[in-house]
């Protein structure tokens, strides 16, 4: 089987900036190991591999280590290679995925993604967690990740985790945020060195918290 593989600078406007995810268009699904061989070998923070299924497309990702359940910008990306370079001209997309059917629809120039809220709740801190950020959060939040919450966006920029030990905290990912300053309402890095992404350039299922 030969298999065609776009890669695509997602959240940018600008080449070499956003965070880049492969796109594999598939005919039929070969096995999830070989799935996860070409996400290895790729070595991006998100391979997506999709294929028609219904009228419309089952998406997939996979990082470099494991599946997935949600990721927003090779959710993006497959729609970006769909409109842009295999043809599609519907102006909204839908996908079946582990998180139920996202869509992305055509706004002009931007797409938009139309993801599911995951709300977090207020948790105590791990016990390990503010020595793996170097910092201690103002709050903590749990949904599919856990929110560290700062007080101002100097103090996530300042972050420098110790990747071996927040990979031995128990969650997917660690999103921290903070007020924004100027035209940005919030800033927010994304750490997930469980499923073999120290830190992720932009995390589109963050917002979903």
């Amino acid at each position: 089987m030969r298999l065609p593989i776009f890669q695509v600078d997602a959240f940018a406007d600008r080449p070499f900036a956003g965070n880049p995810a492969a796109v594999v268009p598939l005919e039929r699904w070969p096995d999830d190991a070989t799935l996860q061989a070409i996400a290895a070998e790729n070595n991006l923070a998100e391979t997506a591999f999709f294929a028609p299924e219904g009228g419309s497309f089952r998406l997939r990702w996979f990082t470099p280590a494991v599946e997935v359940d949600l990721c927003g910008h090779a959710t993006l990306a497959t729609a970006w290679v769909l409109w842009n370079r295999l043809g599609a001209t519907e102006p909204r997309l839908a996908f079946a995925t582990r998180s139920g059917t996202l869509t992305v629809t055509r706004e002009g120039e931007r797409l938009a993604l139309d993801f599911p809220t995951w709300p977090a709740v207020p948790v105590a801190a791990p016990a390990r967690l503010a020595a793996a950020l170097g910092a201690t959060p103002a709050e903590t939040l749990k949904a599919a990740d856990l929110l560290c919450v700062f007080a101002s966006a100097a103090d996530v920029a300042a972050l420098k985790p110790d990747f071996r030990a927040l990979a031995a905290i128990d969650t997917r990912g660690v999103i921290c945020t903070a007020p924004g300053e100027g035209e940005a309402d919030f800033v927010s890095r994304f750490f997930a060195p469980r499923a073999g992404i120290d830190e992720d350039p932009v995390t589109g299922s963050a917002h979903c918290t």
